[in-house]
């Protein structure tokens, strides 16, 4: 295996193996040594792709050789692969016809960064989110069994770190007790829980997998069932306990899984012949393979530093450094990490909680700080928030950072166990809105509305950084229930933020502009483009009033009320779904009587579509709620231009 060199001038890649590869049956009749060499020219078209694009580095390079190894020994698209979180499919997406399309990743009209299945057939299920493979191909396994095609094979490549997600092992369970055909590939690039790889390991995962070990197996099974019960289950658990020391498996064992590895995922000359007698078992049984592989491989500065390379920026190819833009003002990401450490200097009660994204969510500052206060509890979001009720009700007080996508996975236990409880959980939600090149899947559209609905929740979004800290200071005085902020990704706005923040009024707004005609209402950071649209409508003779709502909950009413009765158009302004801040408004306008009168209101929201990677400004303009959308909506209402009625 060769590797990129880190210094010299850059050249193209030459690969003319790879050149001779269109789709996976191109690669079926290579050799061994081939399959290297393809590896090899795989590993450098994908980082000289990615190198034009930013994205999944890492990840994607310790896969390189699986990837080849996977469809050359299997029937794709026919044997399905399913990658868990799907950011490690680089390579598969330039093996699958997309070659020629794989330096528009991440880009507007171009790849997804993650699987899709409205992108490619080899693409059997679409992935951001992790843990959901092994549940996913049990599916797959299962319809294949009622439509009679029970020999596909269907195979579920997952990491070691989402296999701390309980889904994972909710499936397994399933699985083991079904005994459908199904191999999951475990993908071991931290040595976590994996005994030392070798020659040996290798030589008994073959033996392991071979039809004359499985059959071997079978047989001494049924014959250990012509014993008695007692000594029936204790040769059977001979068997398994043994084979358990040699490699590890028991707990998957345990679960209802045949067992193999762990394997060397870099070595060709272990894992096809492996991969091959797992395709070619007779018995339908659920197989786990275990392959130890290394984030980075083949790239020196990826491979000296997993954590910098796992997402990275455009980047020199030769040297490694990735392209940054002018120095601009701290992320809200940052913001929020400095705002938790000030209050928590300050109150010995607050911890925090993670949930596998401590650089992600700021964390791992907080963590320096008070390592003995935070808290990283793995892909185990559902967990995380009942940890942290746990803790609210002994008397902490909890914040639980979790991406607002990511919350989603866990909203039973935010309903019975924070909400109906009405414990002081204060759940902060990073890359709240629309966020880029991440594109649908990481978008944080739905955490208003499935907030909102929640009885005695406090739901706030600040308009810039600076209303940020002080939002952190307002969630960490509430302690009579729960409580969530939500903030974008990205960098602030360069506000000078305040040396403390400021404890909040519940539930009251803020007027920027006096106007007569118009009002707008704005929640969050749409606040900078709801003054700009104030600018142009009063360029057009229509003096708006500007509010910021602070709270999307408990709404500001008197805020709401002076507004409606007082102009004849009123907007909303929210970068959140619809079912949001504008239906809580709406609501509240309904019962006051303040919609039988003359009020025209409109309540911008994303629209009832989910939105493809692009940049971020692109995003906001397709959303509908730039600026020009918010002059356009009040015009269409005041019937001096048509409004924007088809952007649902």
């Amino acid at each position: 295996m060769n590797q990129i060199p880190s210094a010299g001038t850059k050249q193209s890649p030459s690969t003319p193996l790879l050149d001779r590869v269109r789709y996976p049956s191109d690669l079926r009749n290579f050799s061994v040594e081939q399959l290297r060499q393809l590896a090899d020219e795989l590993r450098a078209e994908t980082i000289d792709a990615v190198s034009s694009t930013g994205g999944h580095l890492g990840a994607s390079l310790g896969v390189v050789e699986l990837t080849v190894a996977l469809h050359a020994v299997f029937d794709t698209p026919e044997d399905k692969v399913i990658w868990d979180v799907g950011h490690q499919a680089y390579p598969h997406k330039i093996l699958t016809g997309r070659r020629d399309r794989i330096r528009t990743l991440r880009q507007a009209g171009g790849l997804s960064g993650f699987t899709k299945r409205s992108e490619s057939e080899y693409d059997p299920f679409g992935a951001a989110h992790s843990s959901t493979s092994i549940s996913a191909g049990l599916g797959f396994a299962v319809a294949n069994e009622l439509k009679g095609q029970g020999n596909r094979n269907v195979i579920a490549v997952i990491g070691d770190g989402a296999m701390s997600a309980g889904m994972a092992y909710e499936a397994m369970n399933n699985a083991g007790a079904r005994k459908s055909r199904l191999i999951v590939v475990l993908n071991d690039n931290e040595m976590s829980i994996a005994p030392p790889v070798g020659a040996m390991s290798a030589y008994l995962s073959r033996l392991m997998s071979s039809r004359s070990f499985l059959s071997m197996r079978e047989v001494a099974g049924k014959l250990a069932k012509k014993f008695p019960w007692g000594l029936e289950r204790t040769v059977k658990r001979a068997e398994e306990y043994a084979r358990g020391m040699l490699t590890g498996g028991t707990l998957f064992e345990e679960l209802g899984f045949y067992y193999v590895g762990p394997i060397d995922g870099h070595n060709m000359d272990h894992l096809m012949p492996v991969l091959r007698n797992l395709r070619d078992a007779d018995d339908a049984w659920p197989i786990l393979l275990h392959v130890i592989t290394q984030k980075g491989r083949g790239y020196a500065p990826a491979e000296a530093s997993a954590d910098k390379y796992h997402g990275v920026t455009k980047f020199n190819v030769v040297t490694g450094e990735q392209v940054k833009g002018p120095a601009g003002p701290p992320s809200y990401t940052r913001v929020f990490a400095d705002a938790l450490i000030a209050e928590a200097e300050r109150n010995d009660r607050i911890v925090a909680i993670t949930a596998a994204m401590p650089s992600g969510t700021g964390l791992d500052r907080f963590g320096a700080r008070f390592p003995e206060r935070c808290f990283d509890v793995g892909i185990a979001e559902q967990h995380a928030v009942t940890f942290a009720a746990g803790m609210a009700a002994e008397g902490m007080a909890p914040f639980c950072a979790i991406y607002s996508t990511f919350l989603q996975r866990a909203y039973d236990q935010v309903v019975h166990d924070v909400a109906l409880q009405r414990l002081p959980v204060r759940f902060a939600m990073d890359r709240a809105g629309l966020v880029g090149a991440d594109g649908a899947t990481h978008a944080g559209s739905f955490d208003i509305a499935y907030l909102g609905c929640l009885p005695g929740m406090v739901l706030m979004a600040p308009a810039d950084e600076a209303e940020l800290v002080h939002m952190v200071a307002t969630a960490a005085a509430i302690d009579d229930g729960p409580s969530a902020l939500r903030y974008p990704r990205g960098e602030g706005t360069g506000i000078v933020l305040p040396a403390r923040g400021d404890i909040l009024p519940i539930g009251r707004g803020r007027v920027l502009r006096e106007g007569s005609a118009v009002a707008i209402l704005s929640l969050g950071t749409r606040l900078a483009d709801a003054l700009r649209a104030a600018d142009e409508l009063a360029a057009r003779g229509l003096p708006a009033t500007v509010a910021d709502a602070r709270f999307a909950k408990p709404i500001d009413t008197a805020l709401v009320e002076q507004l409606a009765r007082n102009h004849e158009v009123l907007i909303t302004v929210e970068e959140g779904s619809s079912g949001g801040f504008g239906g809580l408004v709406m609501q509240h306008l309904a019962w006051a009587g303040l919609l039988d009168g003359g009020l025209k209101f409109r309540p911008l929201t994303l629209p009832d579509r989910f939105i493809d990677h692009m940049a971020p400004a692109a995003q906001i303009v397709d959303a509908g709620l730039d600026a020009k959308a918010m002059v356009r909506a009040v015009l269409g209402a005041l019937g001096r231009e048509q409004a924007g009625a088809a952007r649902l």
